[in-house]
Formats: structure tokens, sequence, C-alpha cells
């Protein structure tokens, strides 16, 4: 697979994409470790360092391996992309509930451009939300209840602006660097700089667990991640194939048609999209729990007590429940069983055995949801092994996230659609593809 970069590096057209999306990548990750004015590295280093070690910082672990170590640290790309993933999510949710944002993604190129700018501005201002409760709980020593020192070295309103203005710039320049990399390089901009992030982390904390648990434990814990990602591998390449048939048309002077393919329908369609809203919406309510004083009722001891620990089973329950509605509301929406149909009887294709439109629409939406039930199922029992990890003992709360499920199925399906892309356009230039 190495030695296949070679024919991919010596085409002049794909060289020049993969090229522009490793120095954005790399822009990305610059950007992750300067720190924002007004921070103290020094003090915000150790106290990562400590709360990371002790577990302390919670919740805002799982945020934080999203902007790859960036939000703890109060950087630039601190926000990271989270604000555009949770913009997305509202954006897809009103295309059900609003018949105009319907009417604008069957619109075509101009409907979804224009959903597009919506999602930008409300990213932003989420971006802008987002930056202004870190920079609050980072004053009030919420952020990391482990560090002694004072975060912010200029804690008045002007200093606390002028931060919060520099993230949401940040994060505003992060989402411009994922639609630069979807327009004009290789892959999904959005997904390749969460998988940058969680990458970029891998060595750090491997060799963390090394020497605080031994050669023992950091074998073993390979060895897991291991038989995960051939799990996970194994799963992500399932495919139900439909056959399809074509028939013979004229048009002009030339037949068109005759001809026999297949619908490949995947057993993970939606991807490692359902388990990144998941984690993004839990994290709301650790969130707003530290942005409310104490006493101020008792849903905030509820939240506490079931919502933010990880390990609490009706977190567990919560978070796999919204993996799997968030699977089927995905794939019903990039998905569509009566537009499927409709675009086959429109070519003159047909599946053997039923007929065009409707009979065939129901016949798709049966297939799909018996294949997208496993793969929500396999999806949450995906994403809640770092659970497991982190109290097992085996390591710390980072480094449970880093090497747990969630981030091996991040990477393997980041990877593989990136490969893919590559193999495509490999093929239309009579290269020999990646996956041969």
């Amino acid at each position: 697979m190495l030695s296949a970069l070679v024919p991919a590096l010596r085409t002049p057209d794909l060289r020049r994409k993969i090229l522009f999306t490793l120095g954005l990548l790399a822009l990305y990750r610059l950007g992750a470790a300067i720190p924002s004015p007004g921070v103290d590295y020094h003090a915000i280093r150790a106290c990562a360092g400590r709360s990371s070690g002790s577990g302390a910082a919670g919740i805002y672990e799982l945020v934080d391996l999203f902007s790859g170590g960036a939000m703890l640290q109060l950087s630039v790309f601190a926000i990271g992309i989270l604000p555009y993933i949770t913009a997305s999510i509202i954006t897809q949710l009103l295309t059900v509930v609003i018949p105009r944002f319907e009417e604008l993604r069957t619109d075509g190129q101009a409907g979804q451009a224009r959903i597009t700018q919506y999602t930008r501005y409300l990213a932003m201002s989420l971006a802008a939300l987002q930056a202004s409760a870190l920079v609050a709980l980072a004053v009030r020593g919420q952020l990391m209840p482990d560090c002694p020192e004072p975060i912010l070295a200029d804690a008045t309103p002007f200093g606390m602006v002028v931060v919060v203005l520099v993230m949401s710039a940040g994060a505003a320049l992060v989402m411009w660097f994922g639609e630069l990399i979807t327009e004009r390089g290789v892959g999904n901009g959005m997904s390749l700089l969460i998988f940058a992030g969680i990458v970029a982390r891998i060595p750090s904390q491997a060799g963390a667990i090394l020497q605080s648990r031994g050669a023992l434990v950091c074998t073993g814990l390979g060895v897991a991640i291991f038989l995960t990602l051939v799990a996970v591998i194994f799963v992500e390449q399932g495919q139900r194939r439909i056959p399809v048939q074509y028939s013979k048309r004229v048009v002009g002077r030339r037949m068109y048609g005759g001809s026999s393919t297949y619908l490949p329908l995947k057993v993970n369609q939606a991807g490692v999209v359902p388990v990144v809203f998941a984690s993004s919406l839990l994290a709301m309510p650790h969130l707003l729990v530290q942005l409310t004083p104490r006493g101020s009722g008792g849903w905030r001891e509820l939240i506490e007590k079931y919502l933010v620990d990880p390990g609490n089973p009706v977190y567990t329950t919560a978070y796999v429940a919204l993996i799997l509605f968030f699977t089927y509301f995905y794939v019903g929406v990039t998905l569509n069983p009566g537009e499927r149909a409709e675009e086959m009887k429109k070519f003159g294709g047909f599946i053997p055995g039923y007929r065009p439109g409707a009979p065939t629409a129901g016949y798709l939406g049966y297939v799909l949801s018996r294949i997208t039930l496993p793969g929500s199922l396999y999806l949450g029992a995906v994403a809640v092994l770092p659970n497991l990890l982190l109290h097992s003992g085996a390591a710390g709360a980072g480094q449970a996230l880093v090497f747990g499920g969630t981030s091996v199925l991040i990477v393997v399906s980041v990877g593989l659609d990136t490969i893919k892309q590559i193999e495509s356009r490999l093929m239309t230039r009579n290269y020999t593809g990646f996956l041969r």
C-alpha cells in the first residue's frame, strides 16, 4: 500500500491535492500548539498534565480529543471543529422539521450552498458561545480543578474579550481549512482535521502508558487495539450488493443501457458521523452544569450524577441511544429510498423481481432498515469501549479515549474513505488502485 503511493505522487494533479491537504493539516496542528494571548503557557501545560493524569478533566477529555489536545491548552484553535459539527446537526434536523430547509436541500447546488451558509453563521455563533464558556470556566478554576495556578495571566474584561475573539477567529479558520480540504484536497476536510488531532496524540499517550503502567500493560493494550482495528476494518468493508438491471433505450442514433450492475449498501452506511454527533451533544450538559452555580436546582445534581460520569450506566445508555438515533437519522437523510428508486426509474433501471417506483422504494427501505440496525449496534458497541478502558485501570482518561473504540473508529473510517478517494482518482487515469 505504501508502494502504491508512488504512482499517486507521480500524477501532478493528485500530488498537488495531497500536498495541499498535508499543508493545511500541518497549519492546523501548528495553530493547535500556539497559546491564545493572555494565557499562561507554562501554567496550563503543568495543569494539563496533572489533570490528564488524575482524570479530573472529566468529559472535557472527550471534547479535547476531537481538538487534538488544543482545548485544554486554550490555544488559538481550542474551539476546533465542534461548533461546525453541532451546527451541521441542527441544520440537518431543520431539513426534516422546516419545509423551507427541505426545499433548499432538494434545490440542487444553489440550495445546498444556502444551507452551507446558514451552517457557517450558526457555527460562528456557537463558537463565540463556547469560547466564552471556556474562558469563564478557566477564570473560575473549573476547567482544571487540580490546577492551583491561574491559567489566564490577564483576567480583566478586556483580556477575556481578546481571548474569546481569538478563539472564535480560530474556529472560523479551522472551518475554512476543512472546506478547503474538501474542495481542493483529498478526503473530507472536517473528518481529516479530527483524524489529525487524534493521530497527533498517540505518541505522547503511548509513552505515558509505557512509563506509568509498564511494558506488559502497554503490550496488552496494543494487542487489544489491533484486534479492534481488525474488527472495525472488517465491518467497515462489509456491504449488501443489490443487483440492478438497466434496460436498453435509444437516444438519438445511439443505444444505451442493457447492462447489469449493483447498488452497494454498506453495513455502516452512516460512517463515524453518529458517534461525533452523540459525543458533541453529551458534552453540552456538563458544560451547562459548570456554568451554573451550585444549589440552582435539582436538575444540576441529576446531570452531575447521571450525565457527567462516562462510567455511569445511564450515561452509557444515553450515549448508545443517541448513536442509534443519529445513525437512522443520518442514513434517512443521506440515502432516501424513494429518491433512489426515482433515479433508477428515470434511467431505465430496475431491481429484478420488483417493479420500478414504489415497489422498488419499499424493497430498498426494507433492506436499508435491516442492515442499519446491526450497523448502529456496532457503532454503539465500539464507542463505549473507552468507558471500559477508563474504569479498568489500564489507562487514564485521556489515554483510554485516544486508544479506545471511538478513536479507532474515526481513524479507520477516515483513513479508508481517503484511500478510496485517492484510488478512484487513480483509476480514472488507468493507474493501479490502492485496494487491489
